[in-house]
């Protein structure tokens, strides 16, 4: 029985057998600390849930709508129905992870105690991940930075005229590359924005839908490789392997680069009809969006951007720059657009949630990465990343002792090309799930991410395992 303060175990306390296959170890790690069997099936639960998500939705369309037979049989005007709204909120994909937080605590009190499940949220948790993507998301999404992403993408759109299709590529290309240097986050709010004004308004097929979301979620996560400091799977190990820029960029950046080249053209080519038959939307301010955007405005919207992003590890400082962002927006506001902070706190709160349920998960993923060669390895973080946030998979890989070259980059890479597969794969993932949801009936399915990612994330395994 171990001390109910020092739960979880550190993975260095587990004790090492030499030989030993990766079930007995498993086996020998379950009987030390049997919670952690009751942790990853909490964990598991909450994944399915993920996957139930459009099931919920659909029941809480279908309690409202009987509850309004039964008033209007009643003579009786509309209502909202309690039990739609609760079935509606346990089909709210942001919110699954937090729900299954409480659950994991409850379990965590009876099994410890108070303490030791307050302890564990509260000095075990690195929460850093998620706040900042609060801010990033929130400033990212601003009016003055959306117009001047848009108007630099018009200029290349503008080379195909302008149209749903131009404006496809350009922002599946250029958007996901943009992600090295503003951040995957930052990329993902404004190639989400500029999808939903320039592309889904123009109302594509449901097929082409999830396959353009399948594709922006692959691209992003890949397109983030050209630096060391902006797709938080890199940021996890840039620092103990001593990754610098330069080696990102030779290493990964250049075959991410071909990766999102040669997906997007095999797409276009699949849907070259349809793309070519969309007509452009008319693209309306959004509620209080402003017209016109003094330059000095812009300026000071991306210094803000740039700021969170050179201080994206220190709390303190990205927040209080957030509040400070927060008064200039208030005190500008005729030039301003609205900030709707429900998005980014959503995304927040299911990145808190899944951070929480991912910290218990290492004393399995730890062995299962510890005893593969390079290609398997490879293919084991592409599929664990579609269960697991992809930088809690390169986390548990700095953990792993000796772990060689070869090793560190097999991880990685299939980490990020992985990172599309589902919406918990990748951190800017929920992000953009938040921000395209309302393009799709009854919100994203989870199968038909996965079948619109199937095509764009081979293409980026065998460039990455081939070039």
């Amino acid at each position: 029985m171990i001390d109910p303060a020092a739960y979880p175990l550190p993975l260095s306390s587990y004790p090492v057998t030499p030989g030993a296959s990766v079930m007995d170890v498993l086996a020998a790690r379950l009987t030390q600390v049997p919670f952690n069997g009751v942790a990853t099936v909490i964990f598991a639960a909450a994944v399915l849930h993920t996957f139930l998500a459009k099931r919920f939705a659909t029941w809480a369309h279908q309690a409202q709508h009987a509850h309004d037979e039964r008033r209007d049989a009643a003579g009786l005007p509309p209502q909202p129905c309690i039990q739609a709204g609760l079935l509606h909120f346990l089909g709210e994909i942001e919110v699954i992870f937090g729900l299954w937080v409480v659950v994991l605590i409850a379990a965590m009190s009876l099994a410890f105690g108070w303490p030791s499940a307050k302890a564990y949220v509260s000095d075990q948790v690195d929460y850093t991940e998620a706040v900042f993507v609060v801010v990033i998301m929130a400033m990212a999404a601003s009016g003055p930075v959306i117009g001047f992403a848009e108007r630099m993408m018009r200029r290349l759109a503008a080379g195909g005229g302008a149209t749903p299709a131009a404006w496809w590529v350009t922002i599946l290309t250029l958007g996901p590359i943009l992600g090295s240097f503003i951040t995957e986050p930052a990329a993902m709010t404004i190639s989400a924005v500029l999808l939903g004004r320039q592309f889904y308004e123009a109302g594509p097929s449901t097929r082409l839908r999830y396959a353009t979301l399948g594709l922006l979620f692959v691209n992003i996560s890949i397109g983030g490789t050209l630096t060391h400091f902006a797709a938080p799977p890199v940021l996890m190990v840039a620092r103990p392997w001593g990754w610098s820029m330069a080696h990102m960029a030779t290493t990964f950046g250049w075959k991410a680069v071909i990766a999102i080249l040669i997906s997007n053209v095999v797409y276009y080519a699949a849907f070259r009809r349809e793309l070519a038959a969309l007509r452009s939307p008319h693209v309306a301010p959004a509620a209080g969006e402003a017209t016109t955007v003094p330059a000095w405005i812009t300026v000071v919207h991306l210094a803000f951007v740039a700021f969170v992003v050179a201080e994206s590890h220190y709390p303190v400082l990205f927040v209080g720059a957030f509040l400070f962002f927060l008064g200039f927006v208030e005190a500008t506001s005729p030039h301003q657009s609205s900030i709707d902070l429900k998005p980014p706190l959503l995304v927040g709160f299911f990145l808190a949630g899944l951070v929480t349920h991912g910290g218990l998960q290492g004393w399995w993923i730890g062995p299962v990465l510890g005893t593969l060669s390079a290609t398997p390895l490879f293919g084991t973080a592409v599929l664990l990343t579609a269960f697991n946030d992809n930088a809690l998979i390169t986390y548990l890989a700095t953990l792993v002792p000796n772990l060689d070259v070869a090793l560190r980059y097999s991880v990685v890479a299939g980490a990020v090309v992985g990172g599309g597969l589902t919406v918990i794969a990748n951190a800017p993932n929920p992000a953009g799930q938040a921000l395209l949801a309302r393009h799709f009936d009854n919100g994203v399915s989870p199968m038909g991410l996965l079948a619109g990612a199937i095509g764009p994330t081979l293409i980026a395994a065998a460039c990455f395992l081939a070039l």
